[in-house]
């Protein structure tokens, strides 16, 4: 029963999270909001809603484990995304038509970020301002720097993904927008219940449901996003949506962290998430290779760092499980 309760609250999850991103862009082309740093602000916490609210309640239960789990997790299941579509369809060669100077500070970001998380586990940091760990304010600093310098093309290639889907009125789309966030919310938060009483009956660390079973879960928007923007031909906008949702996530350990209340979140962690913080950035590092490069022709020379990634996180999974 509780295999069933996962799997329903996980479609649901996806289900509503597509909408809430729908209605967030409509919102933000539609309102007075729409400049490009808020609008951006408003979909990637729309595609991100399914792992805060998860990683919320995972604090409820008082399960830090799946929490952080999920975040990270996400990261690098949205990673995988991009290597498995672009292997699949490597005849298309993606990563030869995408501008590296719109997407390679996005990616040198998420290193910085996660190399951040990295060392606060490694140095087993215990600094904390109100209970919040000092590594979260690092991270929000480092965001806030980031949004200003590189948030440019963002809008225009969401404005493209929303004319694939159909428009709707201002009034329309915040109403949409509410009633899929209480769905994704109540939808993430038995997702995260039912996570955690699997690795109990199972045995299966927490660690493992957060990183990979909840993990790969909420992160499903956003192979729908990247499936929209394949069909479009915009493959910036495909690898944009993930660096950026990526970054978004990381800024949502700080307010996971503003929750947990018993000291820094990251201190109260099992040691297994630091081989998922460390992958992460294995997988962004052959991203940033992937934009780098010189273009290639030959299609299983093309294929091949994509390729790797995918190898790398079904051997973390194993190693996990």
């Amino acid at each position: 029963m509780i295999f069933l309760t996962f799997t329903v609250s996980a479609i649901i999850v996806v289900l509503a999270a597509i909408q809430l991103n729908r209605f967030g862009d409509v919102i933000s082309r539609k309102s007075t909001l729409s400049g490009a740093v808020v609008g951006t602000f408003l979909i990637a916490g729309a595609t991100s809603l399914p792992e805060l609210t998860t990683s919320l309640t995972a604090v409820y239960i008082d399960n830090p484990d799946i929490a952080v789990g999920n975040m990270l997790g996400s990261n690098v299941f949205n990673l995988l995304i991009i290597a498995a579509v672009d292997t699949i369809y490597r005849k298309k060669k993606m990563f030869n038509s995408i501008d590296q100077q719109q997407h390679l500070p996005a990616a040198v970001a998420g290193i910085i970020f996660t190399l951040v998380i990295v060392a606060a586990l490694i140095l087993n940091l215990n600094i904390s301002l109100f209970n919040i760990g000092i590594e979260m304010f690092i991270l929000i600093a480092l965001y806030i720097v980031t949004i200003k310098i590189f948030n440019r093309q963002e809008e225009e290639e969401m404005d493209e993904a929303a004319a694939v889907g159909k428009d709707y009125s201002l009034k329309t789309a915040v109403i949409g927008f509410i009633i899929s966030a209480v769905v994704v919310f109540a939808a993430g938060s038995a997702l995260s219940i039912s996570g955690d009483q699997i690795a109990q009956q199972t045995g299966m660390s927490s660690s493992f449901v957060g990183s990979f079973l909840i993990a790969a879960s909420t992160s499903l928007p956003e192979l729908v996003t990247v499936l929209v923007a394949f069909k479009l031909a915009n493959y910036g906008m495909a690898l944009g949506s993930i660096l950026g949702s990526n970054l978004f996530n990381l800024q949502l350990l700080a307010v996971t962290d503003l929750f947990y209340r018993k000291g820094p979140i990251l201190q109260a962690l099992s040691t297994t998430h630091l081989p998922i913080a460390l992958l992460s950035i294995v997988m962004l590092l052959l991203t940033v290779f992937l934009l780098n490069r010189k273009p290639k022709r030959n299609t299983a020379l093309y294929a091949a760092p994509s390729f790797a990634m995918i190898v790398l996180y079904f051997i973390a999974s194993y190693n996990m499980f």
